[in-house]
């Protein structure tokens, strides 16, 4: 990998994470404010994850990734399937682990959401990089 290259991906994951950290920031605001309202984690962490996810698409597709297939016919669609495929996976992935740390392992509900966003994040950049944009 030639060194342009290199610190062209670095830049890429350095705006990847800006965005994230709004995306996450989001989430959990919202989250906690749904969590001290009463509401269940599931039905708090599908509404706070997807609220973020929707700012995620906006601002990776136009800003992080920079939109690499302009004007191809469908580009727009395919990348907003995928984009929502990866998503509803990493929610899943994100609602079970939340699940399984706040029942199975007693964590603390916030604790457990700062960890599950941490493995969260692996994997959305990877698949956004890899696989939608």
């Amino acid at each position: 990998m030639s060194g342009k290259k290199r610190n062209e991906g670095f830049i890429q994951f350095l705006k990847f994470n800006a965005v994230g950290l709004l995306n996450t920031l989001i989430d959990f605001a919202l989250f906690t404010l749904l969590h001290s309202l009463g509401m269940m984690n599931a039905p708090a962490q599908v509404i706070s994850y997807s609220a973020g996810t929707a700012n995620s698409f906006f601002w990776n597709k136009k800003v992080t990734f920079r939109d690499r297939d302009a004007g191809k016919n469908g580009s727009d669609r395919l990348q907003l399937v995928r984009f929502i495929i990866l998503n509803l996976t990493v929610l899943g992935i994100s609602v079970l682990l939340m699940h399984l740390l706040t029942g199975s392992f007693g964590i603390q509900v916030l604790i457990a959401k700062v960890l599950v966003t941490g493995i969260t994040v692996i994997i959305n950049f990877f698949g956004s990089r890899m696989w939608v944009f």
